[in-house]
């Protein structure tokens, strides 16, 4: 798998992805996240290409100091053969290029496979609690 910036011919192959995942949820469009994701300085979209095919996404960006990866996903298909370590790895180092210190992972409670994964990369569970409202 080659990990590059994704190209815009496989915009609509990443969203589908997000989909065929189940990473997506009613109140937030993929399709604007990725192009939010894109228009900033400091975030940019993984791809993980095999044969030409999009198999791995990641999201990547951060805020001068904690980088934050979201929509990382890996097609069923292409799963166990080291894809989603090689993207997180990925992101670290285009966090790491850019000066920022830590990598903050936000995984939902009730995803215990995906926490487990994260687990097994060496990410530890920090005592926090995460506020958030809607502005829009």
């Amino acid at each position: 798998m080659i990990i590059e910036p994704l190209p815009p011919s496989l915009f609509d192959a990443a969203v589908a992805l997000w989909h065929e995942v189940g990473l997506t949820r009613p109140w937030n469009d993929p399709a604007a996240d990725l192009d939010r994701a894109l228009a900033g300085p400091a975030s940019t979209v993984l791809a993980g290409i095999e044969d030409g095919r999009l198999v791995a996404t990641a999201v990547v960006g951060h805020d001068g100091h904690r980088g934050s990866v979201y929509y990382v996903a890996v097609a069923p298909d292409a799963r166990g053969h080291g894809h989603g370590r090689a993207i997180m790895r990925a992101c670290e180092q285009w966090l790491t290029a850019r000066g920022i210190p830590k990598l903050n992972v936000m995984v939902r409670g009730e995803n215990k496979s995906t926490a487990a994964f994260y687990a097994a990369l060496g990410y530890g569970r920090d005592d926090v609690v995460v506020l958030s409202t809607r502005l829009s």
